[in-house]
């Protein structure tokens, strides 16, 4: 932005910017999805057809379960020599009582105590595994690589998906495909486990944003659409914008 550009000006420069697409792009277009901008993505809005549209697809979620690609949200990995202590420096939380397998919600904060972001954070072995928001994803690596020792690893996933499986119906629909050594039924609200679908190593949280019980799904980009494909096949399922 020169010194002569408005804010209006800006925002043309980013819509001039080009957008990157989602694992799915293709998988979505083929269901006639409205792609719309956002945090630097073509996103799906909503779906064509009968059972299409935003109210539609928010109905159907409320009574069955519906699918959405939440893959420009950021995923990252933790980890290194006094991690928590570390992390705690930036997020207000006591990691100590976070245990293995345990989701908590939490904040990114800078360094007056100003919140940049929340997030989720998950106990791994031997690493922190946090999804931060996708508007924001960027600038919290920046801080986080700047606010964080030298010795602590920062591994930004980039090359996987996130999938979000939410409604009242989502773990009758999962539990068919996840494989582990658990049934999926013993994931309670805000804890994860390791899993397969049609022989893709998956983490599973019972977690999500709808208000909805739920499930993210983090999987390798290539097995997104095996696996969205798979689910949407079930008739409690559909994908949602």
């Amino acid at each position: 932005m020169t010194d002569h550009d408005t804010p209006e000006d800006f925002d043309e420069h980013l819509e001039d910017l080009p957008l990157d697409p989602l694992p799915l792009d293709a998988w979505h277009r083929a269901r006639g999805a409205r792609m719309v901008p956002f945090a630097g993505y073509d996103m799906p809005i909503h779906y064509a057809g009968p059972s299409g549209g935003i109210v539609a697809e928010h109905n159907w979620t409320r009574e069955n379960a519906g699918l959405f690609d939440v893959s420009h949200m950021g995923q990252l990995l933790l980890s290194g020599p006094g991690l928590d202590a570390a992390v705690e420096a930036v997020l207000p939380i006591d990691l100590s009582t976070l245990k293995l397998g345990q989701q908590r919600y939490s904040l990114l904060l800078d360094e007056d105590g100003g919140v940049l972001d929340d997030l989720m954070v998950s106990r791994w072995p031997d690493a922190l595994y946090l999804v931060v928001n996708g508007a924001t994803k960027w600038d919290d690596i920046g801080t986080l690589r700047e606010a964080l020792p030298d010795d602590i690893t920062l591994n930004h996933l980039d090359e996987h998906a996130l999938l979000a499986l939410q409604g009242p119906k989502a773990a009758d629909a999962l539990a068919r495909h996840a494989q582990g050594e658990y049934p999926l039924s013993a994931l309670t609200f805000m804890r994860f486990g390791r899993f397969t679908i049609a022989g893709h190593d998956v983490t599973i949280a019972r977690a999500g944003y709808t208000g909805e019980d739920g499930f993210e799904i983090s999987l390798p980009a290539a097995a997104a659409e095996d696996i969205a494909t798979l689910l949407c096949a079930e008739p409690e399922v559909q994908p949602i914008g």
